[in-house]
């Protein structure tokens, strides 16, 4: 199993480069700690700040290694042409592979800044990624549906291929993942048991489409602890207090080998990869959660 990233983009902060400079620290610490992906996430209209996935990533970058990274975007709010540029040029600087996350979006606050129609989102999802995959491929594309443009091309394009993971949790949009991405990503809320269920669903759905499964990602709220009196004590009071309206069986904490053994159990269900998110958002205790799981890593990989 692959142990990757998202970090953070929210902080609570009186001034705001401290917040772009905590997400640094922690692209460094998953470096140092050997991480397998890196990866930001992408919201709007947030009423705490927000560091936007494109330039933090571009700058993260510089911290990273050869292995991939990429980001997280909502595609219904990005005009295609101009994501695409952003990506290709992205991936130039990126010295490994580089993965588009893609999600739906949701929230009506920021369907109405954006003046679209939450309904439109399925279609805009799908123009926009086909879109995006020709003007990847070199093609010159004119476009009339969600968005109108005549001619577009981009350059540079990718130096290697693009990889598509759709993060879906509702039975249409992982379907929609087996259908056109190169990989699914599970919710973070996901318990255990709807982890497994969501899981069959896809591959399920992949067979329906005569596709093979690609990666079989889920992501994860964790704290991994000094011990398990640290994990115990600084973990389990943001579970306590309701973390994200979570299930507390879906997020995960403890020391080194607790947080080990709850990665495996999702390797035997059969997901290839694990996106953590740090559960506890103290910057000295994100950044030695993310230290330990180097440690954690080396236990998964023994197996």
């Amino acid at each position: 199993m692959k142990i990757g990233i998202s970090i953070a983009s929210r902080y609570e902060v009186d001034n705001l480069r401290d917040g772009a400079r905590r997400m640094i620290e922690r692209a460094r610490a998953a470096a140092e700690a050997g991480l397998d992906t890196l990866f930001v996430g992408d919201h709007h209209v947030t009423p705490r700040p927000y560091y936007q996935n494109t330039p933090i990533l571009a700058r993260a970058l510089a911290e990273w290694r050869a292995a991939p990274a990429g980001a997280l975007y909502l595609l219904p709010f990005r005009h295609p042409v101009l994501l695409a540029e952003e990506i290709a040029t992205l991936a130039t600087i990126a010295p490994g592979r580089f993965i588009m996350q893609c999600a739906l979006g949701y929230g009506d606050r920021e369907f109405a800044a954006f003046g679209i129609n939450p309904k439109h989102r399925p279609s805009r999802f799908e123009e926009s990624l086909d879109i995006m995959r020709r003007l990847w491929a070199g093609e010159t594309v004119s476009h009339q549906g969600r968005w109108q443009f005549h001619e577009a091309y981009i350059s540079p394009t990718p130096p290697d291929p693009v990889e598509v993971w759709i993060a879906a949790s509702a039975k249409p949009a992982i379907e929609r993942a087996a259908r056109l991405g190169d990989g699914w990503l599970g919710a973070p809320g996901l318990t255990p048991e709807e982890a497994q269920e969501s899981l069959a669903y896809y591959i399920e759905s992949c067979a329906k489409h005569q596709r093979e499964p690609g990666v079989k990602a889920i992501r994860r709220d964790i704290y991994v602890g000094e011990n398990q009196a640290d994990a115990r004590a600084t973990g389990d009071a943001v579970v306590a207090a309701g973390h994200r309206g979570f299930a507390p069986e879906a997020t995960i904490v403890g020391d080194v080998e607790t947080v080990a053994d709850a990665f495996l159990k999702l390797a035997r269900m059969g997901y290839t990869d694990v996106i953590i998110r740090n559960l506890v958002p103290d910057q000295d205790k994100a950044l030695g959660c993310i230290s330990r799981l180097g440690a954690v890593k080396q236990l998964v990989n023994a197996e």
